[in-house]
């Protein structure tokens, strides 16, 4: 069951410190959602709030995000601040997790899942398919994530390397829809052909010259 959220928040949340997580003049915004500063707060509040009963450690932030663990310290703290994340001390562990309880949680779960949700969202449901090698977001979603300007991606692209059972991609696609609220496409190939120096398939051409966002996962 899925954390409980009040009609008005039980902890307060710092609105001069608020400010310091959108955008500003000192660095480029996210292109999935601009009003963030940095793509590694964005990544770092979407692990936590499409996780709200899990906590992490700096270190596992930072691996399950692609960022420097310096980044994510240094972000960690602004959220904190901000009242958007709770911190405390584990031994000589940091631990991280998301407020579940705040007049925003559930507004900023929903805006969350809808921009920076595609890789954590996938990562968690194809990491027991098996048969994938590797697996990469593609298109406009990805150009986003890579900071190409643009609208909001309508759907979510997949391209997954292996032999895995097009039944499973079919129902994990599924499931990322309900948690995504876009059309969710996966296609495999594969690793043949993926690997192929010249492709014959412009497809393959095409996405290959094209921004890609791994899905962090143990190769089948």
């Amino acid at each position: 069951m899925g954390p409980k959220f009040p009609t008005l928040g039980s902890q307060a949340l710092n609105s001069d410190k608020l400010g310091d997580i959108f955008s500003d003049m000192r660095s480029p915004p996210s292109a999935l959602l601009p009003i963030l500063r940095s793509q590694v707060a964005g990544d770092l509040l979407a692990l936590l709030y499409l996780h709200p009963e899990a906590e992490y450690s700096l270190t596992e932030a930072a691996s399950a995000t692609g960022a420097s663990l310096n980044a994510v310290h240094y972000e960690a703290g602004k959220l904190s601040e901000a009242g958007l994340i709770s911190t405390r001390k584990r031994g000589n562990l940091r631990l991280v997790r998301a407020v579940t309880d705040s007049l925003l949680s559930r507004p900023l779960t929903d805006l969350l899942a809808v921009t920076y949700g595609p890789l954590p969202v996938l990562t968690d449901l194809l990491a027991d398919v098996e048969g994938i090698a590797e697996a990469y977001i593609y298109g406009s979603w990805a150009a986003r994530y890579h900071g190409e300007p643009g609208p909001a991606p309508a759907d979510v692209d997949v391209l997954v390397i292996g032999t895995a059972d097009p039944d499973d991609l079919d129902e994990a696609a599924e499931q990322a829809q309900r948690t995504l609220h876009r059309p969710v496409n996966i296609r495999r190939v594969r690793p043949e052909t993926w690997r192929a120096a010249s492709p014959a398939d412009p497809f393959l051409q095409s996405v290959k010259t094209r921004p890609l966002v791994s899905i962090g996962r143990n190769a089948a």
